[in-house]
């Protein structure tokens, strides 16, 4: 072999950092290591890795090409000494999760995945559909929940459970008093909405596929309790995921509205880079998902 791990480390620490300083600080090596070790892995195969642009040193095509190979290759390396040290114990997990799912179902499940797994430590990065899919690709996160869908062909897309969005209201709000409401009603109405790039703003945007121009869209929110609170008082009307709207609607605070002809279904997926090493912990991570789905299936 003509390579070291250590090269690769350094490798993708630069292709991270953009920066041989900050590289070498990461590994906690002094920066003229770090030089000598990036420069005798490109000069072992007569190759080039990155273009410099100004202080940054920035991938090239073929640098873009063998990064997630040697992230694969590392993250083995690891697993495999981590097997040797510890046996068979799962290691940290770094999960991105989107805001409904972050904020409303991920939390019990790290929950579960550190008490079966004591000294085991989960990272969770809440953020919209998009900055989760650039951090996998990136690699910057393990796994991703996401509620949105990607197209993405370096990303590993699989259904994971069914949501809906739900049209909602202040009880105070006209609309509130509506057995259901029609297109008009949509149309007429202020909207108090999710970003775009986030999975729940592609969601609605599907669902009002042939009124979207119509549509009064007053605000666009990143937080979905910031659109909660705007709604609770009254500036307008929302849509959301039902699993962040419940309590509010058994307390009263809001109202869901029915809209019987716009279809808001919708389903949360599991995301995985295809070029990423499933660790123990990856595939108890993904058992676990599915123990929590499974639990949500009515028993006869």
């Amino acid at each position: 072999m003509n390579y070291t791990l250590r090269q690769l480390q350094v490798f993708l620490a630069t292709a991270h950092y953009e920066n041989i300083t900050l590289a070498s600080e990461s590994l906690h090596m002094s920066q003229s290591a770090a030089s000598i070790a990036l420069q005798s892995l490109e000069k072992q195969f007569d190759i080039q890795l990155f273009d410099r642009v100004g202080k940054r040193l920035q991938l090239n095509e073929l640098g873009r090409m063998v990064r997630p190979r040697a992230e694969a290759l590392l993250e083995r390396a690891q697993d495999l000494e981590m097997t040797l040290r510890r046996h068979s114990e799962i290691g940290p997990l770094k999960v991105g999760a989107t805001l409904s799912i972050g904020n409303y179902l991920a939390v019990s499940l790290v929950a579960r995945y550190m008490q079966e797994n004591p000294g085991a430590k989960v990272t969770l990065e809440v953020a919209n559909t998009s900055t989760i899919a650039a951090k996998l690709a990136n690699f910057d996160i393990d796994v991703g929940l996401v509620e949105g869908e990607l197209n993405q062909p370096g990303l590993e897309v699989t259904p994971w459970r069914e949501d809906e969005l739900v049209v909602f209201c202040s009880p105070h709000h006209p609309l509130a008093q509506k057995i259901q409401l029609e297109d008009d009603d949509l149309a007429s109405a202020a909207w108090i909405l999710r970003e775009s790039g986030s999975g729940t703003r592609q969601s609605f945007d599907w669902a009002m596929h042939g009124l979207l121009p119509k549509l009064q869209i007053l605000l666009e929110l990143q937080h979905t309790e910031a659109i909660k609170r705007a709604v609770e008082a009254n500036i307008g009307i929302g849509c959301l995921s039902r699993v962040t709207l419940e309590n509010a609607f058994q307390r009263g605070d809001l109202v869901p509205l029915t809209v019987p002809h716009r279809n808001f279904k919708r389903w949360f997926y599991f995301v995985l880079n295809k070029e990423k090493y499933r660790s123990a912990g990856i595939d108890r991570w993904f058992q676990l998902c599915h123990e929590d789905n499974e639990s949500l299936i009515p028993r006869s």
